[in-house]
């Protein structure tokens, strides 16, 4: 069928800009070479009016007070008009306020749904997006999971509090998804329930996530997670209502996070892992074994190792299935990618505590966005 359509149709595209690039060079090459005027791109984009004006009304009070109303109509075109004010302390500091309210509005929600407590004023880290080996929300438990057991093995290494928020459906068939979020569960109630870390960081799996839920939780985010395996996510929205709503992508170089890369410098998003030619290579030619990065580094084989033996394993075997997903091919890089993701992860920190380059960024990150609508 897709070849019928490619041959048929009068227009084939990507949904952004590294997509396009991956179907003109390699899945449709032969199509591309013989007709390339028919392939084109159109990234895919979000509609300003539900994700900032509906969701967060004050940053849109905030952001027509600076450069009037016209964005409305011409977000495009209007809104990097306010990237004039990404310095100004004033526009900082109501910025701040806002986040806050809207962080402290979340955390509301989350005590009265599920009886957590977390704190307002710690970063609030949020991965929100089907549940998909690709999109590795297995590498970011992995990482919770490292900063346990650091902290519970060194007493003198403490994190800046951090409160790690997903929201995930699994496909009713995906039995390795659904491992993942029982795993996510596991180590949240044991994280959550020990007084000495959960002081330092929570993790929450927010039940039923949908829109609605979406619209509470991406204008309280601190820290867009978008760390799918380069080459494999064709664009992503999340990245791109996080982006609007001032969140710091951390991330890789994959679909439309590129295009977020381009348009708000490097100096304003966290960008780690293998890219997607890095990617596509090893496929092609191999050369990489997991097992490799497991015996040379005890961070990482302590994770792995505690799938049978650490404290969220409450019966035999429970997470077989994921050690063995990962050891025997790891096809989407999460031990390749995962120290430096730990190293973003540590870059984030530094980042947040200048509060001052930190609204910087975010509202570098909201000015820029106009492109996505």
């Amino acid at each position: 069928m897709v070849n019928l359509g490619i041959v048929a149709g009068f227009s084939v595209n990507g949904v952004a800009k590294l997509h396009t690039d991956i179907l003109k060079n390699e899945t449709f090459k032969e199509f591309y070479s013989l007709m390339p005027e028919k392939f084109n791109n159109k990234t895919n984009g979000v509609t300003h009016r539900r994700w900032l004006m509906y969701s967060n009304p004050k940053l849109a009070e905030l952001v027509t007070s600076k450069i009037g109303d016209g964005w409305v109509l011409d977000m495009e075109n209007e809104m990097v008009k306010f990237d004039q004010f990404n310095l100004d302390p004033e526009v900082q500091a109501k910025f701040r306020e806002i986040k806050q309210e809207n962080k402290h509005a979340l955390a509301q929600y989350i005590n009265k749904k599920m009886g957590i407590e977390i704190d307002e004023n710690s970063i609030f880290d949020v991965q929100i997006k089907r549940l998909h080996a690709y999109k590795r929300q297995i590498m970011n438990i992995f990482h919770i999971m490292y900063l346990y057991q650091r902290m519970k093995e060194d007493k003198n290494f403490r994190i800046y509090p951090r409160t790690f928020i997903f929201g995930a459906k699994a496909a009713p068939a995906y039995t390795y998804a659904k491992r993942i979020i029982q795993l996510i569960l596991a180590v949240a109630d044991v994280v959550n329930n020990d007084p000495e870390i959960s002081k330092y960081m929570k993790v929450i799996f927010i039940e039923n996530y949908g829109v609605t839920l979406a619209e509470k939780i991406i204008p309280a985010a601190d820290v867009s997670e978008q760390i799918s395996t380069a080459s494999k996510e064709a664009s992503g929205t999340s990245n791109m209502k996080l982006m609007m709503n001032g969140a710091v992508t951390l991330g890789t170089l994959d679909g439309a996070n590129v295009e977020i890369r381009d348009l708000v410098g490097d100096e304003n998003i966290v960008i780690f892992g293998l890219n997607s030619d890095e990617v596509l290579n090893y496929y092609a030619r191999g050369g990489y074994n997991p097992w490799d990065v497991y015996k040379e580094d005890i961070r990482i084989k302590n994770i792995m190792d505690s799938l049978f033996n650490g404290p969220w394993v409450t019966k035999p075997g429970q997470f077989q299935l994921i050690f063995d997903e990962i050891m025997r091919n790891d096809s989407f890089f999460i031990l390749k990618d995962l120290l430096a993701y730990i190293e973003a992860q540590e870059k984030i920190d530094v980042l947040y505590a200048d509060k001052s380059n930190w609204a910087k960024m975010c509202l570098v990150n909201i000015a820029k966005s106009g492109y996505f609508t």
